[in-house]
């Protein structure tokens, strides 16, 4: 498979591909969300956490934007809100099967699966990470 050029306005390190930018950013995001705010499973666990719908779609655009593009924009620890809440593996499979859902709903093949693979590593890392505070040992369970 041959990689796209990197685009001139792109930091060297951004993942290159010709449809991931801002606007395919926040549009994941947004629909990932809105979907997930009325799902049996994690639903209620983002009503009783999420105060501002705008903030957290903004800060959380900022992080994959980050991560994807090397913007910079999101500085904190992801993590950390996380750890108050009584997740479950459940939790991050549903999680993952909506998110999963929406970026293949939403984009070329290509380009959805630059999404899942980031999002299987974020959800493991999140799950092993809460684990390790409650005195846990758990393996990655979405990516290799």
């Amino acid at each position: 498979m041959t990689m796209p050029a990197a685009q001139p306005d792109r930091h060297p390190l951004a993942v290159q591909h010709p449809e991931l930018d801002e606007h395919s950013i926040r549009l994941l995001v947004q629909t990932f969300y809105g979907r997930a705010r009325e799902d049996e499973l994690i639903g209620p666990i983002f009503s009783h956490t999420v105060d501002d719908w705008d903030e957290h779609i903004g800060k959380i655009s900022d992080f994959w934007s980050s991560m994807l593009l090397k913007t910079g924009r999101y500085s904190g620890a992801p993590m950390r809100p996380h750890l108050l809440l009584s997740l479950q593996g459940a939790h991050f499979d549903r999680w993952l099967q909506l998110f999963e859902a929406t970026a293949r709903d939403l984009f070329a093949p290509d380009l959805a699966e630059l999404f899942i693979i980031r999002a299987r590593r974020i959800a493991d890392s999140f799950e092993m990470g809460i684990a390790s505070t409650r005195g846990e040992l758990v393996r990655p369970r979405h990516s290799p």
